[in-house]
């Protein structure tokens, strides 16, 4: 298989929910889930985890995995994610063809997903895959306009009534993503999504697949799923 790298992101200054990367599931921090599918891939040859978060920092030296320790100035909220992995590979040196990358914040998703994404990647020669889930009935067509007075205007005007009538469409979920090296160096930052390619192929999943936490209630589904065992981590490093 091709030589692959995982990057792990995730930075201190969520305002969505603060510290949510180091918050602990089942004893264990966030960002360890992540790690486990990044070093549990048959296909990944060498993990990293790039944050300004202290206590990720401190959690992922505990897990035995290789720490890139962000700067300043990819920490904030306008550092694209591009910007990151590039930092990331410029300053470990790597060489890999391949690169994951995963969500420091992303502690659900299948077990095998990694391993998909790369094959795919490689199978069909495409410059990028990510995952994705459809939108079920938060359709753009059934979607409205509410002005300040309480009027609703449908955003696209349509006679659609029942949800298995609406055009398919989905989503990115976080679970995942996979590019190329050459790709992801080559993006100039003036498109932030040009690291992506041209190619772009989609593994869809089922809703709730995949936790991309950022809320209060994105957590409190992870943990009681963890919790309760209904969703197996691989916990190949030790916590």
């Amino acid at each position: 298989m091709t030589p692959t790298l995982a990057i792990i992101i995730g930075r201190s200054g969520s305002k969505g929910l603060p510290g949510k990367n180091s918050t602990m599931i089942d004893g264990r921090p966030i960002v360890s889930y992540s790690i486990d599918d990044a070093i549990g891939s048959t296909h990944v040859d060498r993990a990293i985890v790039s944050t300004d978060d202290t206590e990720v920092a401190a959690a992922s030296v505990d897990l035995g995995i290789e720490l890139i320790k962000r700067p300043a100035h990819l920490a904030g909220d306008e550092a694209t994610v591009c910007a990151v992995v590039q930092d990331t590979i410029d300053r470990s040196r790597s060489l890999h063809e391949v690169v994951v990358i995963l969500y420091a914040c992303c502690p659900v998703r299948p077990v095998d997903l990694v391993d998909q994404a790369i094959e795919m990647l490689v199978r069909t020669g495409a410059d990028s895959v990510q995952s994705y889930t459809s939108v079920g009935s938060c359709h753009p067509m059934w979607m409205s306009r509410i002005d300040e007075e309480g009027r609703v205007e449908p955003f696209i005007p349509n006679a659609v009534d029942r949800r298995q009538d609406l055009p398919p469409l989905h989503v990115v979920n976080g679970g995942i993503i996979v590019a190329r090296r050459e790709q992801i160096m080559a993006a100039d930052g003036s498109d932030p999504h040009a690291f992506l390619g041209t190619d772009r192929r989609a593994i869809t999943l089922e809703p709730g697949e995949v936790i991309d936490i950022d809320s209060a209630s994105d957590l409190k589904v992870a943990t009681l799923l963890i919790e309760h065992g209904q969703y197996r981590a691989r916990r190949v490093s030790q916590a």
